[in-house]
């Protein structure tokens, strides 16, 4: 049935879902080609306002700290107001915040202007992952997620890939500006093609509630556990992106900011990933495929030790493809596992991309550090670490009980 109004929402293979699933590509890739825009050309921000390369890194980091601080107000609040209204608004205001970042002449302008599009950008993925709970069928979720995430993996990709070119050809100004104006036409996309939510059903709006329902999620060791895989995943994935443009700019590359940035290429890889462990999670279970996911990162990141160019290449797309499957599975699972429990599916989805923004601010800007006090290898046993201890969680969620379905 296709009807949202039906029992158990969207099923695969409907107009509407196939509707559902292009929107939510475009909006991940908007959301994550906007964020990460200025992480190709931080050696050219550096340089520009004479900045280190751990301040350089600010200008993701702000952004990041202003998403993840949202998210605490964005998932409660869509748990009121709906889930569409607020991607809509984030959307928009978030190309438009993007333009300004490339007009301004000021660091501090600079870096208030990241944080403020951090803000404007958590509407967004603080309900995307809600708004697949409550409009598709649980059987066909966790694909849907998976092609959300291939979206923001894309995203991620693209926004590199575009902000590095066109900063070769015109500068980073025009880049800034140029990532805007790809982040109003996948905004203009998404408004055309998602479905109006049908099945949400809106919460009280009660301190009372909010308390109740955050209660239930931190009792819950499988919530915790996941929201510990993204602090740590996402810390150690950011925090080698951030690195690596140093690295391969450096002796003995001396790469350009633009074929530098050709290295976020790999993000394709991710694109694939999270699709694929999405169908796979739907078909063996979250439990099976997770561990799996961040096995794969961990193998790709060790191999980023090599020294031949290609190795390097080589060792972060295999980094890049297990840790965007390990990223698709495990928010689909928080969604889904809310669902079936406390409920306050948004709120879930917030408080786990609450943990990985926190992540990705803290240990992005300590990659920096690493990179200062030991070159690669110190980036690498930071990110290690963090991957380890995702290792460890991933395991620890294998021993959890399930929740019972509900009875209809």
């Amino acid at each position: 049935m296709s009807d949202a109004s039906a029992p158990g929402g969207h099923r695969l293979g409907s107009p509407a879902y196939r509707r559902i699933t292009v929107a939510l590509f475009l909006a991940g890739l908007a959301t994550f080609a906007l964020l990460y825009s200025t992480q190709p050309i931080l050696p050219t921000l550096a340089s520009y306002y004479g900045v280190s390369a751990a301040q350089s890194a600010w200008t993701v980091s702000f952004a990041t700290v202003g998403l993840g601080l949202s998210l605490l107000v964005a998932g409660p609040a869509s748990e009121v107001v709906g889930r569409t209204p607020l991607m809509f608004a984030s959307l928009f205001s978030s190309a438009v915040v993007a333009v300004a970042c490339g007009l301004v002449d000021s660091w501090p302008v600079l870096l208030a202007l990241r944080a403020v599009q951090g803000v404007t950008l958590a509407g967004l993925p603080a309900v995307a992952m809600a708004y697949v709970a409550d409009e598709v069928h649980r059987a066909d979720s966790a694909r849907a997620a998976g092609l959300y995430i291939s979206g923001t993996a894309l995203g991620g990709m693209s926004g590199r890939l575009i902000t590095g070119f066109l900063a070769d050809l015109f500068g980073w100004r025009a880049a800034l500006v140029g990532i805007g104006g790809v982040g109003l036409a996948c905004a203009v996309g998404v408004f055309a093609l998602l479905p109006r939510s049908r099945r949400f059903r809106p919460a009280p709006a009660s301190l009372r509630h909010l308390w109740g329902s955050t209660r239930g999620l931190a009792g819950d060791p499988a919530m915790l556990a996941l929201f510990g895989i993204a602090f740590t995943s996402m810390g150690a994935f950011v925090g080698v992106f951030n690195a690596l443009a140093f690295r391969l700019e450096a002796p003995p590359y001396g790469l350009s900011v633009g074929v530098a940035g050709l290295v976020f290429l790999t993000y394709a890889l991710g694109s694939v990933g999270s699709a694929r462990a999405g169908r796979a999670a739907g078909r063996w279970g979250h439990r099976a495929v997770e561990p799996v996911a961040v096995l794969v990162m961990l193998a790709g990141l060790l191999v980023t030790l090599a020294t031949p160019l290609w190795l390097v290449v080589a060792g972060v797309a295999v980094m890049t493809l297990g840790f965007f499957a390990a990223h698709g599975v495990a928010s689909g699972w928080v969604a889904t596992r809310a669902s079936i429990g406390v409920g306050a599916t948004g709120q879930a989805s917030s408080l786990y991309l609450f943990c990985y923004y926190l992540g990705s601010s803290l240990f992005g800007s300590l990659a920096g550090q690493a990179w200062t006090a030991a070159r690669w290898p110190g980036v690498v046993a930071l990110a290690a670490g963090l991957v380890a201890v995702s290792l460890a969680l991933s395991l620890v969620l294998r021993r959890i009980p399930r929740l019972p379905e509900p009875t209809r």
